[in-house]
C-alpha cells in the first residue's frame, strides 16, 4: 500500500476557518450574483404548491431523528515543550552570544495546550457517550456541545486504547439517546449514514453504502474488525456515528485512507457498535477491558503450504509460535499446528482468531478443533488474562530467538514497538534487541533496534519465520533485508 496512509478525523483539525485564501486556513470563495440590467422584463417563474410536503424520498425523518444523539467534543491538554535550544554547547562562548538558553541556567521547558476536535455519540439517556479514544487521551478538560448548542462538561470514565474506544459521561440527565443496532446484521451494500462534526463547521450528515466488513490487519489498532464505508468522511468525524437506514448506530467513524490530501477520498472505517458496546460493558462493570488470552502466534496458510502441510485446500491458520508457560502450551497446542475452527466456527484468518479471543473472558474455556500431521482433534484451551504490553514484552523476550543468528537476540515486532522506532505500527518483521560484541556478527552491521523483514528475499513476520528462513539457509551466507528508522537496506 505504497504511498497511502491511514489519518485519524480528530487530527490537526482547525478550530474555525479563514475566510480568505493566505490565512492559514482554508478559503471559501464567495460568488455574487450579477445585477440585472434596469429595464429588463420579470422573469415568470414555476412554482411550487406551497401545500406540498416535505420530499417522501430520502433520510431526512431518520437525520432528524438521530442529530440530537451526535454531539461535538473539543479536548485540551497541556504538552510540555522541550527548550528550543536543547542540547546545544553550554561553553560560555556560545553563551556571550545566545544568553543562558544554551547553558545550565534556571529556565523551564516552556508548556502549550493543545487542541483536539472530534465527534461523539450519546448511548444512553444517563448522559453516557462512545468515541474514540485518540479525540480525549491525555485531556485534561472536555467540551461536549449538543445540538442544541448547549454546552456541557464531560469525564472520561474509561477507554481501551487497543480498540481506541473511550466512554464519557455528561453532566445531566434525560438525554436522547440514540438506538442501538447489531452490528453483526450488517451486510456490504446496506447504506450507511455518517454523521459527526467534520473540521468544526458542524454537524454534517453524509451518505454511501458499507464496502466491506471485518477489515483488519491495517495496523490501525491492537484490534480491528472494521466496517467500510464510503460514506465522506473527513477530520472531526473521529466518534460519530455511523447509522443503518433505520437509525440505528452501527459504527463508530474512526480512520479513512488518505494519500496525502488530509480529506475523503471514499474509504473510511468505522468500529462495530458490538465491539464498542462490549468495551464499554466492561468498563461499567469492571472499571477496565480485560480480554481472554493463548498465548501463540499464528499465521495465513498459503496454497503452497497447504499442499507441504498435507491439506487440500488453504484452511483455517498456522501456528507458527507458542509462548512458553502460555494457555496453548499447557493444553498442548504445538507450532504446526492448524487451527480450523474455534468453539465451532470455522477460522478463516489469524484476524478472526485473534478478535475472537479478545472478546471472550479469562477463565473461559475455548475448544479448538486443530490438524496436526494430518489428523484432526479438539482441544480444550482454558483462556488466561492478555498481559499487558510490558508482561507481553517480558513473554517475548523469555520466548525469543538467540540460537538462530549466532549472537544475535531478535523479538516478534509489535505494533507498540515499532512506533518507539519511528515505523509505521503496521511493519512486520523481528527486532533485533541485542547482539553480542564478540560474535562474528557484531561486525556484520547489524544494530541492536533494526528491523530484519526477509532472509534471502523471503518475508519474516515473526521469530518463528525467521528461524525457519534461516533453517533452510543453513550454512549458506544469510541475505538480510534490514529496516532501520524507515530506510532498507540489505545485510550479509
Amino acid at each position: 500500500m505504497s504511498g497511502d496512509r491511514f489519518l485519524r478525523k480528530s487530527q490537526a483539525v482547525a478550530l474555525g476557518l479563514a475566510l480568505a485564501a493566505g490565512a492559514g486556513g482554508y478559503a471559501i470563495a464567495r460568488v455574487t450574483p450579477s445585477v440585472a440590467a434596469a429595464g429588463h422584463v420579470r422573469a415568470s417563474l414555476k412554482l411550487a404548491d406551497p401545500s406540498e410536503g416535505p420530499s417522501k424520498i430520502g433520510f431526512a425523518p431518520i437525520v432528524k431523528q438521530v442529530l440530537p444523539n451526535v454531539v461535538n467534543i473539543s479536548s485540551s491538554k497541556v504538552v510540555r515543550t522541550p527548550n528550543q535550544f536543547e542540547g546545544m554547547p553550554t561553553d560560555p562562548f556560545f553563551q556571550q552570544f545566545f544568553g543562558k538558553r544554551f547553558g545550565p541556567g534556571p529556565e523551564v521547558p516552556k508548556q502549550r495546550r493543545e487542541q483536539s476536535l472530534g465527534s461523539g455519540v450519546i448511548v444512553s439517556p444517563e448522559g453516557y457517550l462512545l468515541t474514540n479514544n485518540h479525540v480525549v487521551d491525555g485531556a485534561t478538560n472536555i467540551k461536549v456541545t449538543l445540538s442544541d448548542k448547549r454546552e456541557l462538561k464531560a469525564t472520561v470514565v474509561g477507554t481501551d486504547p487497543k480498540t481506541d474506544i473511550a466512554l464519557l459521561k455528561l453532566e445531566g440527565s434525560n438525554f436522547s439517546a440514540i438506538t442501538l443496532g447489531d452490528s453483526t446484521k450488517v451486510q456490504v451494500g446496506d447504506y450507511a449514514l455518517a454523521i459527526g462534526d467534520p473540521f468544526g463547521v458542524g454537524q454534517t450528515v453524509t451518505m454511501g453504502i458499507v464496502s466491506a466488513k471485518g477489515r483488519g490487519n491495517l495496523g490501525i489498532e491492537d484490534y480491528e474488525d472494521f466496517i467500510q464505508t464510503d460514506a465522506p468522511i473527513n477530520p472531526g468525524n473521529s466518534g460519530g456515528a455511523l447509522v443503518n437506514d433505520r437509525g440505528e448506530l452501527v459504527g463508530i467513524n474512526t480512520a479513512i485512507l488518505s494519500h496525502g490530501s488530509g480529506g475523503n477520498e471514499g474509504i473510511g472505517f468505522a468500529i462495530p457498535v458490538n465491539l464498542a458496546r462490549d468495551v464499554m460493558n466492561q468498563i461499567l462493570d469492571h472499571g477496565k477491558v480485560t480480554r481472554g488470552y493463548l498465548g501463540i502466534v499464528v499465521q495465513p496458510i498459503t496454497p503452497a503450504m497447504a499442499k507441504a502441510l498435507g491439506q487440500n485446500e488453504p484452511k483455517g491458520v498456522l501456528v507458527g509460535d507458542v509462548s512458553p508457560k502460555g494457555p496453548a502450551q499447557a493444553s498442548g497446542v504445538e507450532r504446526g499446528d492448524i487451527i480450523l475452527d474455534l468453539d465451532g466456527k470455522a477460522i478463516n484468518d489469524a484476524n478472526e482468531l485473534r478478535n475472537t479471543i479478545a472478546m471472550m473472558q479469562p477463565g473461559e474455556t475455548a475448544t479448538l478443533r486443530i490438524s496436526r500431521n494430518g489428523s484432526a482433534r479438539d482441544v480444550k484451551v482454558k483462556l488466561g488474562e492478555l498481559p499487558s504490553s510490558k508482561e507481553e514484552a517480558q513473554n517475548q523476550r523469555e520466548g525469543a530467538s538467540k540460537d538462530a543468528l549466532e549472537g544475535v537476540s531478535v523479538e516478534n515486532l509489535d505494533a507498540q514497538t515499532a512506533r518507539e522506532l519511528g515505523l509505521p505500527a503496521s511493519t512486520k518483521g523481528v527486532v533485533v534487541t541485542d547482539i553480542d560484541a564478540s560474535s562474528p556478527k557484531a561486525d556484520s552491521g547489524l544494530r541492536k533496534g533494526d528491523v530484519i523483514q526477509e532472509v534471502n528475499h523471503q518475508p519474516v513476520h515473526n521469530v518463528a519465520e525467521f528461524e525457519q528462513a534461516l533453517h533452510k539457509a543453513g550454512k549458506e551466507e544469510a541475505l538480510l533485508l534490514v529496516n532501520r528508522g524507515g530506510t532498507t537496506l540489505f545485510i550479509a
